[in-house]
């Protein structure tokens, strides 16, 4: 598989300069920070959420872990983690689990961790589990101008 379509088409559309970093294929956001030699911190980690409205994209480090209970204050919604098969409909042209961390062109509201912002440049799933995206901080920032920043995360 190749980069999702969407993202691909986001990316172009929005005059994103970025880099394709390819890797061998891992289980876990943090496991191909760990095979393509980059921080964790960097890494952009997706995390689908839900409740009986609509989805919610949690973005945070690969080193993080969602705290529910602080989306909760901040989004006054009962949150749970989608499964896969929902995961799969939602982000229907990329690999399960290698969903990117821009919910907008998915038509998904998208809350991003302040944490990630404190990066100089940030890697991502590209939709497909063999090759990350590589972009600046100030470029992510723009492509999610309309994603929520706040800190619903802590370190593993």
């Amino acid at each position: 598989m190749a980069i999702a379509i969407t993202l691909r088409e986001y990316l172009l559309n929005h005059g994103v300069d970025f880099e394709v970093i390819e890797h061998r294929r891992t289980d876990s956001a943090l496991h191909t920070a760990e095979a393509a030699h980059i921080p964790g911190d960097r890494m952009a980690k997706s995390v689908l959420l839900g409740d009986d409205e609509s989805y919610l994209l949690a973005v945070i480090p690969a080193t993080h872990q969602v705290e529910l209970d602080q989306l909760h204050q901040l989004t006054g919604r009962q949150l749970f983690l989608i499964s896969e098969e929902e995961l799969q409909q939602a982000f229907a042209d990329c690999e399960t689990g290698a969903v990117p961390p821009t919910g907008m062109p998915y038509g998904i509201e998208t809350l991003v961790d302040a944490s990630l912002l404190k990066q100089p440049d940030l890697y991502f799933e590209s939709g497909d589990h063999g090759k990350l995206i590589h972009i600046s901080v100030e470029k992510f920032r723009e492509l999610e101008a309309e994603a929520v920043v706040a800190e619903f995360s802590r370190h593993l």
